[in-house]
């Protein structure tokens, strides 16, 4: 068997260093995806940023540092690379026009995990959809009615549309309005008012309570009632506190008027 000519020798040579490089580029490349990919999932977690989210974002870096690392390895061999991603882009735009309402819903996504407008356990009020968050998605939310129902509601119209988070902060106010009768003494039924709200340890010094004639309506003296309680207390003390004027206005002759309608009937005269 003859033996190889120096220039086939050298071609030989030349592929063979070719091939290990493209190998060491590929395990450098994966190994260069995987430490980014860890970084990326550590930085963010340790930013407070939703584990889903990170991995999510972690796992999209692991793959683009895969593509180049395959892209410089055709390179190597000679591969016109250009075409390669021009077609890798023209795939992309495809799958972004076809699947642009998920993306709208992933965008939509990322932006509530990473600026929480709400959080799990929140009570909300978003998309016109009324109830505790139950779980956040990177495509929807999962929202539970007072009445039990799951709801799933697309990210996308969340983000776009006015949200409502009624434990997004420590403290509410209550709103009441409580009538009473032209003929009931007002400052009775403020003083009524007024230790009821005192008598509650939920109420909060801070901000003071405010007790004031708000209207003089067609057939009630209308107050406003406005006393500050911690988030959690709110329903439980505006349906006591309602209860308890009621009972107490009762018992001390204040009459809560309610809506009547006089009818006057004409007889015929009798011919």
């Amino acid at each position: 068997m003859d033996s190889l000519s120096p220039e086939m020798m050298a071609r030989i040579t030349a592929l063979g260093t070719t091939v290990l490089l493209a190998i060491v580029t590929l395990i450098v490349g994966r190994f260069a995806a995987g430490f980014f990919r860890r970084v990326i999932i550590r930085t963010m977690t340790r930013g407070n940023v939703d584990k889903s989210l990170a991995k999510f974002v972690g796992s999209i870096v692991y793959y683009m540092v895969l593509i180049i690392t395959v892209v410089a390895v055709l390179g190597r061999f000679g591969i016109e690379t250009a075409s390669f991603v021009a077609i890798l882009g023209a795939a992309g735009f495809a799958v972004g026009f076809a699947l642009q309402g998920s993306l709208a819903n992933f965008a939509s996504g990322v932006m509530i995990l990473l600026f929480r407008p709400f959080k799990v356990g929140d009570f909300v009020n978003a998309a016109g959809v009324a109830g505790s968050v139950k779980e956040i998605g990177i495509f929807s939310t999962t929202v539970a009615t007072g009445d039990n129902v799951k709801i799933i509601v697309p990210n996308g119209t969340i983000y776009g549309d006015v949200i409502k988070n009624y434990g997004g902060y420590d403290t509410r106010r209550i709103d009441l309005v409580m009538g009473i009768g032209y003929n009931s003494p007002i400052d009775k039924a403020r003083d009524i008012m007024t230790r009821i709200i005192q008598a509650d340890d939920r109420i909060l010094k801070d901000p003071a309570p405010t007790i004031a004639v708000s209207e003089l309506a067609d057939s009630s003296v209308n107050f406003i009632v406005r006393p500050w309680v911690n988030s959690p207390d709110y329903w439980s003390v505006r349906f006591d506190l309602t209860e308890a004027i009621k009972k107490e206005f009762d018992k001390n002759g204040i009459d809560i008027p309610y809506p009547q309608q006089v009818v006057h009937h004409v007889g015929q005269a009798a011919g």
